[in-house]
């Protein structure tokens, strides 16, 4: 198992940054980094989400209209003048701030291309907050293109969310030959944090089959932890909140207070 380094901000608290990637949707990366950013507030973490999607998913899911947002991480990646606290809000979930995205993030990837230092952008962007936050979560866009490359530069670490079924089990050698690529070139220090099985169905031989090929390949790397498939999450999405208030009884939500544990230990956060 990959021991993360554990940055120490000047006012002495432990600050990790995790990106949530895979460059295949519909796998529960939006689900998990709202659900996960909560179960980790409960233990008392103060938590930072960062929607870094066009698509405004995460944004959405904690119930902010994404299509009314006067600023949102486009203005913080495209002028250095943006003031962060106009920016990042407040949500639902004791302990957890959002910073939110639009459809106006599509098109930071064609404006930073040209720009110096494009793939440290929003590193420089979290910079000042590490010392803000315990954790702050990205949420990746179903891609592998600059925006995500800056996700990966700006984190101690990953997590990859993946459906359990062969089709979503094709893509992960290329997403790590992305992240070592990035280790390589611009964040020497980024680590796997752990593969996390999602809308895994107990039932089936195909979804039993799925993990245990992806404890085969990836060992302990594997997140004990499995999120099993269930409508709740659907409404909870719905409803603008993390599963751990919509059902806070339920298996599920108990799935990500585990997980969250588990991230915990993985990183070193005290």
């Amino acid at each position: 198992m990959p021991t993360l380094p554990k940055p120490t901000p000047p006012d002495g608290r432990p600050a990790q940054v995790i990106a949530l990637c895979n460059q295949k949707g519909g796998v529960g990366k939006t689900t998990t980094a709202i659900s996960l950013g909560a179960a980790l507030a409960e233990t008392g973490r103060k938590v930072l989400l960062v929607d870094f999607d066009p698509q405004g998913s995460l944004t959405v899911g904690l119930g902010v209209n994404a299509y009314e947002l006067d600023s949102s991480i486009y203005n913080l990646l495209m002028d250095r003048e943006q003031d962060v606290a106009e920016v990042i809000q407040k949500t639902s979930v004791d302990g957890v701030d959002l910073i939110p995205s639009n459809i106006d993030l599509s098109g930071a990837e064609m404006r930073l291309v040209t720009e110096v230092g494009r793939e440290q952008t929003l590193a420089r962007v979290l910079h000042p907050l590490r010392r803000e936050y315990d954790v702050i979560l990205i949420d990746c866009q179903p891609s592998l293109g600059l925006l995500t490359v800056n996700a990966l530069t700006a984190a101690n670490g990953v997590i990859i969310p993946l459906e359990c079924e062969y089709f979503a089990l094709r893509g992960v050698a290329l997403l790590k030959e992305t992240i070592d690529k990035v280790r390589e070139r611009t964040n020497f220090d980024l680590q796997i944090i752990g593969l996390l099985g999602t809308m895994y169905d107990s039932r089936t031989l195909h979804g039993r089959e799925v993990l245990q090929t992806l404890v085969d390949g990836w060992g302990e790397t594997v997140f004990h932890t499995v999120i099993r498939r269930t409508v709740k999450f659907s409404d909870s999405t719905v409803a603008g909140e993390p599963i751990t208030t919509y059902a806070s009884a339920s298996s599920a939500a108990d799935s990500y207070r585990q997980l969250a544990r588990e991230v915990l230990a993985r990183c070193h956060v005290e």
